[in-house]
């Protein structure tokens, strides 16, 4: 699944979102979900997971910039290993904030990133197996301002920094065992919200919208970002690296712009 402006129902859910918000200023919501639910999962079963866990901070310092961490405690071999989980921000006027794709070399997975939050909410991952059961799993944080708000600064070199990668890899403490993947990449993630400081017109959308990451030549993992990615997006996550090799990433942001970086791995 590609996350676009067109591959899922913005307008209805931006509108859903604005409602949403203005009821969960005070406080975060579980009223929002059952319709979010539906709206994405339409007919579908999800099974409560104490196998998925969703962490971040109790009240955020900034809603432009959370940080969450997703673990999921199932190997990749098990009969119900999670291939792919849906993030989604019930209170954001875009609630779908992105996709996670996992294969074998991600082994039992582990993510922290950064997401944007316009008001206090509760987060839900739903995981996904191969054969199409949903398990979900939830959190509240407290967080304002993260979506809306006003840009500042010069578009020109705002571009001209766009894309450029940060890439690292800890290694693994023993053969076999997981390494750390972090990615940086700087870009900021205009959400199509915001209003330009001095004319006050809003700023279109501009974000990175798709992240996969191999390891010679292998996937390890797929993200579709939506405009609920932070600013310059951060991921740190497991990988089963099996010896040296060549890890590279290609990103690719909604005005079709391409960028790559790779890493010679030594273990």
């Amino acid at each position: 699944m590609r996350v676009t402006r067109n591959c899922i129902p913005v307008l209805s859910l931006f509108i859903l979102g604005l409602t949403s918000a203005s009821q969960a200023w005070a406080e975060a919501s579980d009223k929002l979900w059952p319709s979010l639910q539906e709206s994405f999962f339409a007919g579908k079963t999800l099974e409560p997971a104490t196998f998925i866990k969703l962490e971040g901070p109790r009240r955020a310092e900034s809603g432009a910039q959370v940080p969450v961490t997703l673990t999921i405690d199932k190997a990749p071999n098990d009969k119900d290993a999670i291939k792919k989980v849906y993030v989604i921000v019930d209170a954001n006027p875009i609630p779908l904030t992105a996709i996670y794709h996992f294969t074998e070399m991600t082994g039992s997975p582990q993510l922290s990133t950064r997401i944007r939050m316009e008001t206090d909410s509760y987060i839900h991952a739903v995981g996904e197996t191969a054969d199409g059961r949903l398990f979900v799993t939830d959190t509240v944080i407290r967080a304002a301002g993260g979506c809306g708000g006003t840009v500042d600064g010069d578009d020109t070199a705002v571009r001209a920094t766009a894309g450029k990668i940060k890439l690292n890899v800890d290694p693994a403490a023993q053969p076999g065992a997981p390494a750390a993947i972090a990615f940086h990449i700087k870009h900021p993630m205009f959400t199509g919200l915001q209003r330009e400081l001095v004319s006050g017109g809003y700023k279109p959308a501009f974000y990175i919208q798709k992240v996969a990451f191999t390891y010679n030549g292998k996937p390890v993992m797929n993200a579709d970002f939506a405009v609920g990615v932070a600013e310059d997006p951060y991921l740190r996550f497991n990988y089963l690296p099996g010896g040296p090799g060549t890890l590279e990433v290609k990103a690719e942001d909604n005005e079709g712009g391409m960028f790559s970086q790779t890493l010679d791995v030594k273990n």
